[in-house]
């Protein structure tokens, strides 16, 4: 049955418009966004098809333009949408970390990172960098791969910081597995960079690993000394 047949509280534009969006399962939002179905599958089912196909969101959206244009009716137009509508909502974030002071909203800064980081395939290690009220100044992504101590070199974070006239640092990367327990490598790395930053006048103020449903803060858990 055609999704304009269905009872108009169940329809997924409508249920957004009069519920809010966060009363809409992960396949009535996709189905928003693709807007028709194909012949004899709804918006719905085919978005309920592609979840299944691709091992739900992360999966769709992590997938290649190759393996999205493989499904039944997806072409590269709506996968370039898909990667728009992604990249919209990282920068979206973004611009609200550039209104404030990061630490005034650590919820919202959690929420920018794990945008930027969550659906990563492989480890980025991202620094955000910040000045003496901590408005941000920049974020980067200074190494990729295997993070540890001998793939992220501190040289390279103090010369980043001293270039951007940083006062302060918070750093994050995530874990491609999904679990944001920090290793005993990610502390021995922490400790490491702190040191190296102490000796000029730059402080780290948190060094966050990313997950797929949380974010693990080491100076929430005192585990940055």
């Amino acid at each position: 049955m055609s999704i304009k047949n269905w009872p108009e509280s169940e329809r997924p534009r409508e249920k957004l418009l009069t519920r809010g969006a966060e009363a809409l399962s992960d396949a009535e939002l996709l189905a928003i966004f693709l807007r028709t179905g194909i012949p004899g599958r709804s918006a719905v089912e085919l978005a309920r098809d592609l979840l299944t196909r691709f091992g739900g969101l992360r999966g769709l959206l992590d997938c290649s333009h190759k393996q999205f244009c493989t499904a039944p009716g997806m072409g590269s137009a709506k996968y370039a949408q898909l990667r728009a509508a992604t990249e919209l909502t990282r920068r979206y974030l973004e611009a609200g970390l550039n209104r404030q002071a990061v630490f005034a909203s650590p919820e919202e800064t959690r929420r920018y990172l794990s945008s930027r980081l969550r659906h990563c395939q492989r480890e980025e290690f991202v620094c955000l960098f910040l000045d003496n009220q901590h408005q941000l100044i920049a974020c980067e992504t200074l190494f990729q791969g295997t993070i540890n101590r001998a793939s992220v070199h501190p040289r390279e974070v103090v010369k980043r910081a001293l270039a951007l006239n940083a006062a302060a640092l918070i750093v994050a990367h995530n874990h491609p597995s999904g679990c944001a327990e920090p290793s005993t490598g990610d502390i021995d790395l922490t400790r490491t960079l702190k040191s190296a930053l102490d000796l000029v006048d730059v402080r780290l103020l948190d060094h966050m690993v990313v997950g797929d449903l949380s974010i693990t803060s080491l100076a929430e858990r005192g585990q940055m000394q």
